[in-house]
């Protein structure tokens, strides 16, 4: 049976007994996980704990690391995206989008980085394109900045509006969900904050799932809280209940800086 992907703003994104081997090593172990709607949910936890294994099987970018193999489910809506043909991956990571660790503007111009999303999924005419770009990079704070240079190099931006940058050519093609993975680490404080501000508002129209190893972060932003530790959740739940009455004394520790 083949799974059919259709742009769908309002599916639930979920996991079943997800588990994830990479050259026969476990690295998620029975995953089960929903991510609430409209929210920021932070996934926390120590360095290799599988956070961004995580986060990054949601809209299936791990699938070129050797030694893969993974089971169970990862759902959005009533489709399991474990089992989405490669042709149907460019529907998925539409719905999913990422912000990756560290800026990385297309080599092109800033027009073009925003528009690139758009034209593989058909968009051609220009005056809807100009639209398109206009509207995400105010979307992002940006517009003012470069509304004068969009013909210029993507790569003459700095650092912070590369980043912002990068968030708007994933927003221009409307995902349901947005996946951060430590989206502002590789940014100076100014810049973070901006960043951090933004997915604040976003999360009106998005819902935002963010990796981050800075528990100060997620305590600002957070409002669904991930635990992982040794490829497990450990908890799950809102950002006061994890943070404030943790149930499992692992989160704790973890929260009394214990491990890290």
């Amino acid at each position: 049976m083949t799974t059919k992907f259709v742009h769908n703003n309002h599916a639930q994104l979920d996991t079943k007994n997800l588990n994830v081997y990479i050259n026969g090593a476990q690295i998620l172990k029975d995953v089960n996980v929903s991510i609430p709607k409209g929210k920021i949910t932070c996934i926390i936890g120590p360095s290799g704990c599988g956070k961004s294994t995580l986060l990054r099987t949601f809209n299936r970018l791990n699938d070129r690391v050797e030694g893969l193999k993974m089971n169970g489910e990862v759902n959005l809506g009533d489709n399991n995206i474990l089992e989405a043909s490669s042709s149907k991956l460019s529907e998925v990571r539409r719905n999913i989008g990422l912000v990756p660790q560290r800026p990385c503007p297309l080599p092109m111009s800033i027009y073009d980085n925003v528009a690139y999303g758009c034209r593989i999924h058909g968009i051609r005419n220009k005056k809807k394109l100009d639209s398109i770009v206009e509207h995400y990079l105010k979307a992002v704070g940006l517009w003012e900045e470069v509304k004068d240079r969009l013909k210029n190099p993507a790569s003459k931006l700095s650092g912070g509006q590369q980043q912002r940058l990068c968030l708007a050519r994933s927003l221009a093609v409307e995902p349901s969900y947005l996946l951060a993975d430590e989206s502002t680490s590789a940014l100076d404080p100014i810049s973070s904050k901006k960043v951090e501000q933004l997915f604040t508002e976003l999360k009106k129209d998005y819902s935002i799932v963010m990796v981050t190893h800075t528990l100060r972060q997620a305590l600002r932003i957070a409002d669904h809280v991930i635990f992982m530790y040794l490829g497990e959740v450990i908890e799950e739940g809102s950002a006061e209940e994890v943070f404030h009455h943790p149930k499992h004394e692992l989160t704790q520790e973890y929260l009394n800086g214990a491990f890290s």
